[in-house]
């Protein structure tokens, strides 16, 4: 049985950066996620290239991720094109960090 779509995003809103109080989907860091039967790969990025901790998130997405993969690997490729910016977070993100003024 393929992954669902639906159970990898939920898994990947358990995963926060511990800076931020809100999870790696909400902010708009997953760009994409491709399914297939032999693997899954999701596309992330993050809000700048000196975040100390890249390694460690992109870790917990992947294992996020894995955990409702129905057993197919997953990778985790870092992107950064196009650049993430604030138009990238959901309205619940915005909300969370008072940013719901800024005329998104």
């Amino acid at each position: 049985m393929m992954a669902k779509k639906d159970d990898i995003i939920k898994a990947l809103k358990t995963v926060y950066d511990p800076e931020i109080p809100v999870n790696v989907w909400d902010m708009g860091l997953i760009y994409d996620i491709n399914i297939g039967a032999d693997e899954i790969v999701l596309q992330m990025t993050f809000t700048s290239p000196t975040c100390p901790m890249m390694e460690e998130l992109m870790q917990q997405v992947r294992e996020a991720a894995q955990s409702v993969s129905n057993g197919v690997p997953v990778r985790v490729d870092l992107v950064w094109d196009p650049p993430w910016d604030l138009s990238r977070m959901s309205d619940a993100a915005r909300i969370e960090l008072d940013l719901t003024n800024q005329g998104w």
